[in-house]
Parts: structure tokens; C-alpha cells; sequence
């Protein structure tokens, strides 16, 4: 079989294969969503970022165990291209894989998969629910309080910000701004009439 550059069908079509988990599913699409922002900031390939983003926990449902490695073996056997796989892989350096992340792309990953979940419990306890008014002084404000989304690295967050030579609240902003874009589909457009007094 002839690699080629895996589509966004592609990926859309493996994650639905092996992930019901809703959760789990609007993870996946903030993750690709954010990818293809600051991609698209970057001047760099937003179909690969996103289609990489939409993938990155593929195996966790089915085999948390061996998230990471199971993705590799799922894509290696779909045919994906090496820097498509490496990439994938890298968002879980330190924790369940030892591919460091390198690239831009797979840095941002990294930097990126555990702010989301930060920037989503963050929206959900507002008002209006809704990552549509949500500011990055009102993510740090949680982010200081580590009872608050408990389950979220901060230290990858903050390692991954350094890797890319960004502050953390230019991160956050990036990862608003790419939420945003998909707001209604991960749940997060907010309830009408949620902001009123």
C-alpha cells in the first residue's frame, strides 16, 4: 500500500472505529481544533496538525493500558506515514511514551492535550457555560487552584509552553480562540440566556 498523507476522513473514521466515549470525543475535537489554529497562526500545515490532533488518544478507550503504544501499532497497520505516528505518540512523553517531542507540531501537542481539559472545566462553571466568553485571566484564576480540574498537568502544560518558547497565558489564548471554533460540537456554545443576571 502507497502511504499517503492521511485525510481528516481518515482520522475521523479510525477515532469513531475505536472511541464511543462522548468525553472522550469532544476531547478529540478541541485537541484538532486547537491544532488547526495555531497552525494556521504558525503559517504550517493545519490539515496535518488537525488530522494528528483528532487521532492523538486513539487507543485510550479501548486500551488504556497501553495508550501510546496501541496507537502506534493501530496507525502503523493503517499505513501512516512515520512523522504522522512519532507525532502522536509524543504527546505522551514522560508519562506513557519516550518519544520527546521535537517538532514544532508535536510540542504543541504535547503542550496543548492537557489545556484543553483545563480550558473546557473552566467554561463549564461559568454562568453562560460556554468557552465563547471565557478569558484567560479566568483560566489562570482555576489554574492556581490545584483542587480545581485536579486530573490536569500543569507541569506538561508548563514544561511544553517553555519547549515553545511561549508563556502559558499565550497558550491559553490559542487554545480558547481554537475551542471556539468548535464550540457547539464539544459542547461548549453555552446555554441560551446563561449570562442573564
Amino acid at each position: 500500500m502507497v502511504q499517503h498523507a492521511p485525510t481528516r476522513d481518515d482520522a475521523w473514521k479510525l477515532l469513531h472505529a475505536y472511541t464511543r466515549n462522548d468525553a472522550l470525543l469532544r476531547h478529540a475535537y478541541a485537541v484538532e481544533a486547537v491544532m488547526r489554529y495555531i497552525a494556521r497562526k504558525r503559517g504550517e500545515d493545519a490539515e496535518k496538525w488537525g488530522v494528528i490532533g483528532l487521532v492523538h488518544d486513539l487507543d485510550y478507550e479501548q486500551f488504556p493500558e497501553q495508550h501510546c503504544t496501541k496507537t502506534r501499532q493501530l496507525l502503523e497497520e493503517e499505513n501512516w506515514p512515520e512523522e504522522y505516528v512519532r507525532a502522536v505518540v509524543s504527546h505522551g512523553w514522560g508519562i506513557c511514551s519516550d518519544a520527546e517531542p521535537l517538532s514544532v507540531l508535536e510540542k504543541t501537542l504535547y503542550a496543548i492535550d492537557e489545556l484543553t481539559g483545563l480550558v473546557a472545566a473552566s467554561a463549564l462553571v461559568r454562568p453562560s457555560r460556554s468557552v465563547m466568553d471565557l478569558t484567560v485571566s479566568s483560566v489562570k484564576k482555576k489554574w492556581k487552584n490545584p483542587a480545581f480540574a485536579a486530573g490536569v498537568n500543569r507541569s506538561v502544560i508548563t514544561r511544553g509552553a517553555e519547549m515553545l518558547g511561549v508563556t502559558v497565558e499565550d497558550l491559553i489564548e490559542d487554545t480558547i480562540m481554537g475551542m471556539r471554533e468548535v464550540a457547539e460540537a464539544i459542547g461548549l456554545k453555552g446555554e441560551p440566556g446563561g449570562n442573564a443576571p
